[in-house]
């Protein structure tokens, strides 16, 4: 498995997702728990759990989730309940990184279908991806206690 395509690919598929829901009044707050796998060239997958305040949701909605990559996607399309976006993600010294993505949401649930280009050695590769998110309760979890 290519550890660094994955380390590069999952993130900003995270940040792809975070994005498109912002044509949408608004998601939910909550606990929300997000799985990103990679399913092509190399299979990876990550699951995150995180609370998203209500100061936080625009944020989030955004894709501003850490401070490593910047996205900017001139094509969002989103409502009665689809997505559609087409961009790039960036880090501070790195080139842009082609993104596009398809997928439907609720206020509660969000699912994408994402194709990101890489360069790896001079070769562009394609890699797809996917995310599900979904909110697991109104409450967050109290400071110090184990995620489940």
């Amino acid at each position: 498995m290519n550890r660094p395509l994955a380390r590069l690919a999952l993130p900003l598929l995270a940040m792809a997702i975070a994005g498109p829901a912002a044509a949408q009044k608004a998601i939910s707050p909550g606990y929300w728990e997000t799985t990103s796998k990679v399913t092509s060239p190399f299979p990876a997958s990550k699951t995150e759990k995180r609370c998203i305040k209500p100061a936080d949701v625009a944020k989030f909605m955004e894709g501003k989730i850490n401070h490593i990559y910047t996205c900017t996607y001139p094509t969002k399309e989103v409502g009665g309940g689809k997505i559609k976006l087409a961009g790039s993600c960036a880090t501070k010294d790195g080139a842009p990184v082609p993104i596009s993505g398809d997928g439907t949401f609720t206020s509660d649930t969000m699912h994408i279908d994402a194709r990101i280009s890489v360069e790896i050695g001079g070769l562009k590769v394609p890699v797809h991806a996917s995310t599900d998110a979904h909110k697991l309760s109104e409450e967050f979890p109290e400071p110090g206690a184990a995620a489940g």
